[in-house]
């Protein structure tokens, strides 16, 4: 679970969010959603750990993140960015394998019982074929997926993704939300993604987090208020 208690962010003199309290739960799949600017990578970021710049707490099952150190921290909590990996001769099983990294020991040597995780990774996201090849001679879709992969080899109870649909087909996207959703029901994860995808989300989704700046509104899927809060939002929606 991660529960945001008091939190504010922003920067400069811009508030994003002010005296937020939320809770996204464990076991449901949450769309963040909000207008371009409105802070949901900067949000997102403060959660994983790379933006102190913030005030009040952000607490991941149950402990502050501010406190944790470094090595509970990555067993926590798993991160996706949008940033594509094209690097020639990594081979997506490598990639994967990263995320065992707070598990091994100095010079990062793989168990048996690290590698038997990797590949229960690369199978739980259909890209058991892909182990073999490298990053640079894959399509969006297939890269993205490998990173979710070694976001599950690093086995935390919470993922955080930074629009993970982006430059994805419209059949992709749907069936990486739905993979997400698989996930976070099936063990028991807390996934929270940023998305401009709102039917998408509205269908596949437990809940709906929208900013509002500087507020943030966290409910199920098909509640009137969120319904009608991004229809103020998006008047297109």
């Amino acid at each position: 679970m991660i529960q945001l208690r008091d939190f504010s962010i922003g920067y400069g003199t811009r508030q994003l969010l002010g005296n937020i309290n939320v809770d996204i739960e464990s076991g449901r799949l949450t769309a963040l959603i909000g207008r371009n600017g409105a802070g949901k990578s900067t949000l997102l970021r403060a959660i994983a750990g790379l933006n102190g710049n913030y005030s009040g707490k952000i607490i991941i099952d149950g402990n502050d993140i501010r406190v944790m150190p470094a090595w509970l921290k990555a067993r926590t909590l798993a991160f996706v960015s949008t940033q594509r990996i094209r690097i020639a001769n990594l081979r997506c099983e490598d990639v994967v394998a990263m995320g065992r990294a707070p598990y091994t020991n100095w010079i990062g040597h793989l168990q048996e019982s690290d590698r038997d995780i990797v590949a229960s990774a690369l199978e739980a996201v259909g890209m058991t074929d892909y182990a073999s090849r490298t990053m640079d001679s894959m399509s969006d879709g297939e890269c993205q997926r490998i990173m979710i992969a070694r976001a599950l080899a690093q086995a935390t109870p919470v993922i955080l993704l930074d629009e993970p649909t982006s430059f994805l087909d419209l059949t992709n996207r749907y069936e990486l939300c739905a993979l997400l959703a698989r996930l976070a029901h099936q063990g028991n994860k807390c996934i929270l993604f940023s998305t401009h995808e709102l039917h998408t989300a509205m269908e596949l989704c437990d809940d709906i987090a929208v900013i509002d700046t500087p507020h943030i509104t966290c409910t199920q899927v098909g509640n009137d208020k969120t319904t009608a809060l991004l229809r103020c939002l998006f008047p297109h929606f």
